[in-house]
């Protein structure tokens, strides 16, 4: 069972729906056993930094979620999700992320020619061998949809990157935790690959039938 976090920050029926296509089992929730006794969790979600990590204080989901990183269950954040788990976000002053995670949420540049928010399908460079990522080749498409992006404090935890003005890090993975800026959820066959690998990845960190 995948336990899909709903901290009202959007974007769950799309991940869902992806995850049923896969004939992955899901559950939506906030319970915290419910959490704790899934097999994956993933942390959706669309929005602002600092109203989402008020409604995950308000729903205890803060410390649902490092009990969850503790015990070993794979975990993956999306586009709001993966900047969540770090330290700050320039979007939210002052506002501490979970901080599971070093690292810093920045603003995406202004420059002529540019667009922010980046909206749109863009390629990625893997960085380091990441789980989410086997099988698939290098420069692989996947859509995102952010105004800021993160900065990792640790460069051997990115797998992926992309560029667009700057250098995003586009995907992280350090023990159980993944996270990627980009919706696999809405990226295509590339996309449900994705998913299907972190749905294949058990608690010991070992790919699994």
């Amino acid at each position: 069972m995948i336990a899909i976090i709903d901290y009202d920050a959007g974007n769950l029926k799309s991940v869902e729906k992806a995850l049923h296509f896969l004939g992955e089992k899901t559950l939506v929730t906030r319970d915290r056993q419910e959490i704790l006794a899934a097999d994956h969790v993933i942390l959706p979600g669309v929005g602002a930094f600092g109203d989402a990590m008020k409604r995950l204080r308000e729903y205890g989901l803060v410390e649902v979620i490092r009990e969850v990183v503790a015990q070993g269950t794979p975990f993956l954040g999306i586009c709001l999700g993966l900047q969540l788990l770090f330290e700050s976000s320039d979007e939210s002053p002052g506002v501490s992320g979970l901080g599971i995670l070093p690292g810093r949420i920045l603003r995406i540049p202004e420059d002529q020619g540019w667009k922010v928010p980046h909206i749109g399908w863009n390629s990625l460079h893997f960085d380091h061998p990441g789980r989410l990522f086997s099988g698939l080749e290098e420069g692989a498409y996947v859509y995102f949809v952010h105004s800021y992006y993160l900065r990792a404090a640790q460069e051997e935890m990115v797998t992926a990157s992309a560029e667009y003005v700057v250098q995003i890090h586009a995907s992280v993975e350090r023990d159980n935790v993944f996270a990627c800026q980009f919706h696999p959820e809405k990226s295509g066959e590339v996309g449900l690959h994705i998913l299907k690998n972190f749905a294949s990845i058990g608690r010991d960190g070992k790919e699994t039938c």
